[in-house]
């Protein structure tokens, strides 16, 4: 009988064999990045959801004490209705929508006229269907206000989305603070600032650093309940933020620029996509390093976004005062078509944040409510890249579904594809599956290999 040779002996013994495989696995995950940089699996890098948020004390007593000054009759039950109409609020329809949708009824309805001919005079027939086409118009068409605060509605407005508000804006700005740990901004512009919540959320991570934040809104009522909001009960006493400034108009110079520029649930307040266009287009000049969107975390929320992604990433501007391009920061991990927005039916980008609501007097809160949201941050600095190209860095776009031995990923990818990543110890590496079974829906994870059998694309 021939003798085997010593490494196919080797090769045989069940617990060398198993050796060999455990050695190559080390060495494969060794040959890639550390993407923990040393931190707990529960607390990767990608990790950028916070727990349950609550007003700053100061300014929950400050919004307490504005309440209670006020005396609104049905606070509670009017800021809820406040709340839902927000909510369910669309974007106005377009005049070349309406124009389209008009001359396609008034078609149908000459064509169902000639089929049937009830002899009726043609200029009679006419005005016949200009009523029916104006009639249907006013049926299905939504009808857009715009938002007109005074001093009580802007209480109501504060009683309903001051807590809610704080949470999605401090969210969207802690994704700057734990990726980008060196950013210091000295100068904030918020459009559309309203109560002032994205002042007190970045004063949280860079209260050291800012030394003017501008405020900007077309609301006189808004610009004086924030100012209040900032001094509290006393006038007299000195504010806990210093240099903050009001203003009802942007500031002229093109060439005045800001180091972060935010805009939270503003660009939905907007007319026309012309408008929007153009808001978005003023605040990216106006933008040093950060630009910051935040809207409600629904299919028009989204959208709006995803317009304002388009108008920066497409457009080329005669004009340059910064030459320096816009990159998507956050959410998204790819400058392609959102692959949400392909998916029929399409289901918005959104996501969540836990946070303590407002306690209004003489009624009783939960102990805490979700903010859904939609966001979107755009830099003039390069995207922060990873030591080495051995890690893609997916974005989780639903809750992680945990089970016994695996976890299920639904991901936004960095090639543009939606992505139901079942992660296991033994196909993904045991560091990786650690690390999506902690995390949670808008935190990022690190995707080590390509999609196998455990995956698909959705």
């Amino acid at each position: 009988m021939a003798s085997r040779s010593f490494g196919a002996c080797v090769l045989c013994h069940p617990v060398l064999r198993m050796t060999c495989r455990r050695m190559s696995a080390a060495a494969d995950l060794q040959s890639q990045i550390d993407f923990l940089q040393g931190q707990p699996h529960k607390k990767h890098p990608g990790v950028t959801k916070l727990k349950n948020l609550g007003l700053p004390d100061k300014l929950q007593a400050a919004a307490l004490s504005v309440i209670q000054g006020a005396q609104v009759a049905r606070l509670t039950e009017r800021s809820r209705k406040l709340t839902n109409f927000l909510w369910s609020r669309k974007r106005a329809v377009e005049d070349f929508t309406l124009r389209k949708k008009a001359a396609s009824l008034e078609k149908e309805l000459w064509e169902k006229a000639m089929e049937t001919p009830d002899g009726a005079d043609e200029q009679l027939l006419e005005e016949r269907i200009r009523k029916k086409v104006l009639s249907e118009l006013r049926r299905t068409t939504y009808r857009w206000t715009a938002m007109k605060y005074d001093e009580e509605l802007g209480v109501v407005y504060m009683a309903a989305r001051l807590a809610g508000g704080y949470a999605a804006v401090r969210r969207a700005m802690n994704e700057i603070k734990k990726r980008d740990p060196s950013f210091a901004p000295q100068s904030l512009l918020d459009f559309g600032s309203g109560l002032g919540t994205v002042v007190w959320a970045s004063h949280s991570y860079w209260g050291d650093s800012l030394k003017e934040m501008v405020c900007v809104d077309s609301s006189g009522q808004m610009n004086i309940l924030a100012e209040r909001l900032l001094k509290g009960d006393d006038e007299r006493a000195e504010p806990p933020i210093k240099h903050v400034y009001f203003r009802q108009f942007l500031p002229v110079s093109p060439k005045v620029q800001f180091d972060l520029v935010a805009a939270a649930f503003t660009l939905s307040e907007l007319p026309s996509t012309k408008e929007r266009e153009e808001a978005v287009l003023t605040l990216w000049r106006k933008t040093g390093s950060y630009l910051v969107l935040v809207e409600n975390g629904t299919k028009e929320g989204h959208q709006i976004l995803m317009e304002a992604r388009d108008t920066l990433l497409l457009t080329q501007e005669k004009t340059l005062h910064d030459s320096r391009p816009a990159s998507v920061f956050a959410p998204c991990p790819h400058e392609l078509k959102c692959p949400k927005l392909a998916v029929k039916p399409s289901f918005p980008c959104n996501f969540q944040q836990l946070y303590q609501p407002l306690r209004l007097p003489g009624l009783k809160h939960k102990e805490q409510q979700v903010e859904e949201f939609s966001y979107l941050i755009l830099t003039r600095t390069e995207p922060v890249q990873a030591e080495t190209a051995a890690v893609d860095w997916a974005r989780l776009i639903a809750p992680v579904q945990r089970r016994s031995r695996h976890v299920h990923c639904r991901l936004c990818c960095p090639d543009g594809h939606l992505q139901h990543l079942v992660v296991t110890a033994r196909k993904h590496s045991r560091d990786l599956y650690r690390c999506a079974h902690g995390s949670h829906w808008g935190d990022q994870l690190p995707v080590l290999q390509k999609a196998d059998d455990g995956s698909q694309t959705d």
